[in-house]
Formats: structure tokens, sequence, C-alpha cells
């Protein structure tokens, strides 16, 4: 009983927990339920977009690396104009990518599909299908500066 009234105080806005006294067995069953959307929990959503590194190396090449990312969009989604600081070739695993490169028509690909992107390009991205579409990015970049910069 005492765990249900807690939980039931949870539920409350916070000013009617700080403007009601606390609740008996008596008070709390004769309380309704709140049913304001904001008052119930809600499942935390998933990124639209998930970054994971698979590898970071050095190259021999002095002061550069390569990295290899997978990055899954969820449908609709869309990475913002940006840049890298070296280049990218992107391996499509799943779904349907739309690529934007500034000065270029928009390029759509498939599974299977590659795309080079050279440094400093800016592009943005877009999931134009309806299913969650990965790629395989493998960076070649310059160390120290961020992998990702935002472009207006």
């Amino acid at each position: 009983m005492l765990r249900s009234l807690a939980s039931a105080a949870l539920l409350l806005p916070a000013a009617a927990q700080a403007a009601t006294p606390t609740p008996t067995p008596t008070a709390a069953a004769q309380t309704p339920a709140p049913t304001a959307p904001a008052a119930r929990p809600t499942a935390a959503r998933p990124p639209a977009i998930a970054r994971t590194d698979l590898q970071r190396h050095d190259l021999s090449v002095a002061g550069h690396e390569a990295i290899q990312t997978r990055v899954d969009f969820a449908p609709g989604a869309i990475a913002p104009r940006h840049r890298h600081p070296g280049e990218e070739i992107v391996f499509i695993l799943r779904g349907t990518l739309e690529y934007r490169l500034d000065g270029q028509p928009p390029v759509r690909l498939n599974p299977g599909q590659v795309l080079f992107i050279p440094a400093g390009q800016v592009h943005e991205v877009r999931n134009v299908g309806t299913v969650v579409a990965s790629e395989l990015a493998t960076y070649v970049v310059e160390k120290g500066p961020p992998l990702i910069t935002l472009v207006p």
C-alpha cells in the first residue's frame, strides 16, 4: 500500500504535491488518477542518429588517423550540414540515404553502394526511406580537429 502511495505522488504535478498534505490511504483512494499526458511516464525515444565508433588507428602519414564508424539513421532523420577534416568514404549497409554535397546534385544510395566525400566538403545526409538506414563511414583525417564540424 505504501509503495502505491509513493507511486501516486510521483505522478502528481509538482504544484499539486506542494499543496496536498501527505496522502493517507483514504485520501489516496478518493484522489482520481491524473489524466494529463504530461503526467504519464513516457518511454525514452532512441536517438534519430546513432554513431558507433568501430576502430581508430594512427596512419603512417604523420598527424593523420583512420576512423571507421557505423552510423544508423531513423526514418526521416537528417544529419545537418557539416564537414570533416579529411576524406570520408561511405558504404551503405541498409536502407536508402540521400547525400547533398554543396555544388552537386543530390545522390541517393542503396545497400552496397559507395560514395567518396572530399576533405572539407560541406554535406548533409537524409534517410529518405521508411526503415532505419545504416552506413559504414571510413574517415582519413587530421588528428586533433573535431571529426564533425557543423556548418550553417
